[in-house]
C-alpha cells in the first residue's frame, strides 16, 4: 500500500475548505492510499499555515517517518519559499522520498530536485485541490498520476493527453453544476515534438527563487516546463520578460507551456502564447503549449528532471525518469 504524507507548506486550505479536504481523503483512500497528516493540518495562521519554522519543521518530520512513501502538499500558497533554508536535505537525499505538488510548491520541488537529487520531483495534483475535484475530472487526473507513480526507475511511461479539459471557478466545496469538458488539443510553434531533460514549474513562483541555489541549473538539452493560473496579461508579461533577462531562455532548447486557467487578458485579447512570442522577439525558440500540466482539470502529472518526449501532434508525453 502506498503512504501519502500529506504537508501545507504555505496556504492554509484543511482549515480554509474542510469540506473538499474531507472529500479528497475519501477519494485516496478508496484508490488503496494511506494518508498520514503533517502536524499543521487543519491549523491556521493568517494566511499561512504556520509560521516558517513551523511549516518547515512540518516538512520534515514528514521526511523522517519511514512509514511516507510520498510528501504531497495540500495546496499551493505564495510563500514556500520561506521554509527552504530549514529543509533537511542531507537526511532526505539519504532516504529519498517522492514529492509532489504544484503551484507555489514549485519552490520546494525545485529545491529538493538541486538538492536531495536521489529523490523523484513530480509536478503534478496537490491534495486537496487535485483529488478533491468532481468525477470525471478527478479520475482522468488519478489515472495519470498512479501510471508515474507505480512506474519503476527507468521505465518509459507515455501519458496521454485528456480529450477534454476545463478551468471554470466552480464546485469547490459543493457541486453547483457540471463543468464544461472542452475538446483538448496541444499547439505548437517551431516543431510539433521536443524532447529533452524537462525542467521547470509555476511561473510566478520562479521570481521567489530565481537568483538562488535552489533553482536549476539549466543546460541545451533541457526543456522549460513553464505553466501559471489567474494572472493578468501585465503580470505575465513581466515573468517572461524577468525569465529572458535572467538568460533562461538561453540556457534551453525548448519551451512547454502549460494552459494558463483564468487568464485575464486585461482588455488585449492576447493570450499568454502571444505575449511569449513577442517576448522572445524573434528568437529561435520551439514551443509546445496548452499542455495538461496545470491549474486546469484534468492534470497530467509530468516527473521533473526526467527525460521527455512531448508530441504535440498525436497528444502524447514520454517520460523515462533515470
Amino acid at each position: 500500500m502506498t503512504t501519502i504524507g500529506f504537508c501545507s507548506p504555505s496556504t492554509p486550505i484543511t482549515a480554509i475548505s474542510p469540506i473538499r479536504f474531507k472529500r479528497a481523503q475519501k477519494f485516496l483512500t478508496s484508490k488503496g492510499i494511506q494518508l498520514i497528516a503533517g502536524n499543521l493540518t487543519a491549523k491556521r495562521d493568517a494566511y499561512r499555515s504556520g509560521s516558517i519554522r513551523q511549516r518547515a519543521d512540518e516538512v520534515n518530520e514528514l521526511i523522517r517517518n519511514n512509514r511516507v512513501d510520498i510528501i504531497m502538499t495540500t495546496i499551493g500558497g505564495t510563500n514556500t519559499n520561506s521554509i527552504l533554508p530549514y529543509v533537511d536535505y542531507d537526511y532526505l537525499n539519504d532516504h529519498p522520498k517522492t514529492f509532489v505538488g504544484y503551484s507555489d510548491a514549485t519552490a520546494l520541488l525545485l529545491a529538493i530536485q538541486t538538492h536531495a537529487p536521489n529523490c523523484r520531483v513530480l509536478y503534478g495534483p496537490a491534495l486537496v485541490a487535485g483529488f478533491g475535484e468532481w468525477s470525471p475530472f478527478v479520475d482522468e487526473t488519478w489515472t495519470r498520476f498512479y501510471q508515474i507513480i507505480t512506474a519503476n526507475k527507468d521505465d518509459e511511461v507515455v501519458i496521454d493527453a485528456p480529450q477534454f479539459w476545463d478551468d471554470e471557478a466552480l464546485n469547490w466545496n459543493t457541486f453547483e453544476k457540471p463543468k464544461q469538458q472542452r475538446p483538448n488539443q496541444w499547439q505548437y510553434i517551431g516543431s510539433p515534438v521536443l524532447s529533452g531533460r524537462i525542467v521547470g514549474g509555476n511561473l510566478n513562483t520562479f521570481y521567489g527563487i530565481l537568483a538562488s541555489g535552489y533553482f536549476p541549473q539549466l543546460s541545451k538539452n533541457d526543456l522549460l516546463f513553464i505553466e501559471d493560473a489567474e494572472k493578468d496579461a501585465s503580470t505575465v508579461e513581466k515573468n517572461f520578460a524577468m525569465l529572458k533577462v535572467a538568460g533562461v531562455f538561453d540556457r534551453v532548447k525548448g519551451i512547454i507551456l502549460g494552459k494558463h486557467a483564468l487568464f485575464d487578458s486585461e482588455g488585449s485579447t492576447r493570450k499568454p502564447i502571444d505575449i511569449l512570442e513577442e517576448v522572445l522577439d524573434g528568437q529561435d525558440m520551439p514551443v509546445i503549449y496548452d499542455y495538461d500540466s496545470c491549474h486546469t482539470v484534468p492534470m497530467i502529472t509530468t516527473p521533473i528532471g526526467a527525460q521527455a518526449v512531448i508530441d504535440a501532434t498525436k497528444g502524447t508525453a514520454t517520460f523515462t525518469d533515470s
